[in-house]
């Protein structure tokens, strides 16, 4: 205990936040070793999606020092790198933007304090602004490094830090060994350089209004603006939900312009770092979508778009047999590809997301599946579109290189006009595709856990003992953290000519996901078939934790 209390004292010492002061003090005074323990045991890792966490006290939570810390080894490394990192003006820069979330805005002011007074020239939005509006405004100035404070839809206790690179990354995320270089830095840092001994300065550049109206510029180019195409959207009727985020504000002012009439959903529209009306705040998670139902019920919408908190990712529901129907990832993602790989000289999406071969095949345009997550997506040649089945869909990769919600929300928005002018629905069309590229579904099963070593005792046992079969169904097992390529990763694949299983754990969350696809002649036949795999994947689960 001593020597945690030595360090719980060091840091006490260093913390500029009362809060956690007054967090970190109580634990101390009450030698509770075990919430010591967690907190000083180890540290957040940073890693290709930045950071993410709890806030509070201590080297494994979100707070000032952190951040700081963060901070000044991602300028160290700019600066170590600075002829690979220059941007059109020949300096080295940096855009920073934040969400709603708590201490978003204090984790934002102190970066730009640290990354001026290390010689990098800063933006800061004097505003909380959607995760997109911030990477298109990074790739807009050809920015060394762009920061978004959020934890995007973790639980409102949360927050993270999202990082992209400039130079030859081209302000989308980062990828290895970049992470593991800062990660090196910032742990150094740690070492040897208290809060109140990084530099900081308030010689930046705040931005605001005009970068989000540039970014609003550009996104209105991916629809026709035509007066007789805009007379035509006002028959959709749309309910939207931000979910106590940041994406209202400029999904709001895009749909109108667009021609749309648009129904907030009001409870759920502003920022509000405490979610009150959700228990997590995904458009994925039970529950989240309720409040979205009842006004879409209520204003007898066609279509509900929601977006999560930092309004990188879309979820939507379509009217249908009396209620709504929520679409998967990947039923969206089809969707998109359908309408933007004819226009695409390449589209892309992940491993754990569906087959696009037959799509692309038929409209004659390259395809890539790429390892999980945006970081590799964004970087495939030539992109036109790009998407991931946790509902993140890029649409207009060349000015954002990341996922969007925002855009994909104005895109599918102009479909479910077009459809509703032929009277049918984004689910006629899907049904559509379906019958002309092969019926496929897709779900998920995740297990999630309070102590990530269950995660490493499941795959292990998994590699040990794959199963030779599933139901009827022979398997072949491919192990992705085996392989010696560009590919390799943690995950587990068990697969035949009609399903597909990728376990891996969560980049973001404490959890173990098993993404499930099977295909079949009908619809009826592959949705029975996932069913068999879903059943199989909970009994998997269960029996292995």
């Amino acid at each position: 205990m001593s020597q945690l209390a030595d360090q719980a004292q060091a840091w006490l010492d260093q913390d500029p936040d009362p809060v956690t002061k007054i967090e970190l003090q109580a634990l101390i005074d009450n030698h509770d070793e075990e919430d010591l323990a967690s907190r000083f045991s180890t540290r957040l890792d940073f890693g290709t999606a930045g950071l993410r966490g709890e806030l509070g006290a201590g080297p494994n939570r979100m707070n000032r020092v952190v951040v700081a810390q963060t901070a000044l080894g991602l300028a160290e490394f700019l600066n170590t790198n600075r002829d690979t990192y220059l941007d059109p003006s020949g300096e080295l820069s940096a855009v920073i933007g934040y969400d709603g979330r708590t201490n978003s805005d204090v984790f934002a002011m102190d970066s730009a304090e640290i990354l001026s007074a290390a010689g990098i020239k800063t933006f800061l939005f004097s505003e909380m602004v959607p995760t997109p509006v911030a990477a298109f405004t990074g790739r807009r100035l050809g920015a060394s490094l762009t920061v978004v404070v959020t934890a995007s839809h973790n639980p409102p206790r949360d927050n993270g830090y999202k990082v992209y690179l400039g130079g030859p990354t081209g302000g989308s995320q980062l990828v290895p060994p970049q992470d593991r270089e800062i990660a090196n830095l910032i742990t150094a840092i740690s070492t040897k350089t208290t809060f109140q001994e990084i530099p900081k300065s308030k010689d930046f550049t705040l931005i605001g209004q005009p970068e989000i109206n540039q970014y609003l510029d550009r996104a209105k180019t991916l629809v026709s603006l035509d007066e007789s195409e805009i007379a035509k959207r006002s028959a959709l009727r749309i309910t939207h939900t931000a979910l106590h985020g940041v994406g209202w504000k400029v999904v709001s002012p895009l749909l109108a312009a667009a021609g749309f009439r648009v129904l907030p959903v009001k409870l759920q529209a502003e920022p509000d770092p405490q979610f009150p009306t959700v228990a997590f705040p995904n458009p994925e998670e039970k529950g989240a979508m309720d409040l979205s139902f009842a006004e879409a019920t209520s204003n007898d919408s066609d279509i509900i778009l929601a977006n999560d908190p930092d309004a990188d990712r879309l979820a939507v529901a379509v009217r249908s047999g009396g209620g709504y129907q929520m679409l998967t990832g990947d039923q969206v993602g089809l969707l998109l590809a359908n309408q933007l790989a004819p226009t695409s000289k390449a589209i892309a999406n992940s491993i754990v997301s569906a087959d696009l071969s037959a799509l692309a095949k038929h409209y004659g345009v390259p395809y890539t599946q790429t390892l999980t997550g945006f970081k590799w997506i964004s970087k495939v040649p030539d992109l036109g579109y790009g998407y991931e089945e946790a509902l993140g869909y890029c649409v207009d990769p060349e000015y954002t290189p990341d996922k969007d919600g925002i855009t994909a929300a104005l895109v599918i928005a102009q479909m479910a006009s077009d459809l509703k002018a032929q009277g049918k629905s984004l689910v006629d069309q899907i049904q559509d595709l379906a019958e002309k590229f092969g019926h496929v579904a897709t779900g998920q099963v995740s297990l999630r856990v309070s102590d990530l070593s269950v995660i490493g005792k499941i795959t292990s046992d998994l590699r040990a003992n794959p199963p030779a079969s599933i139901g009827d169904e022979a398997v072949l097992f491919e192990d992705y953290l085996a392989r010696t390529d560009a590919m390799k990763t943690d995950a587990l694949i068990l697969s035949s000519n009609s399903i597909k299983i990728i376990v891996r754990p969560s980049g973001t969350e404490p959890k173990l996901k098993c993404y499930l696809q099977a295909s079949a002649t009908s619809k009826t036949a592959a949705a029975k078939l996932l069913e068999d795999l879903k059943t199989w994947a909970d009994a998997t689960l269960s029996a292995l934790k």
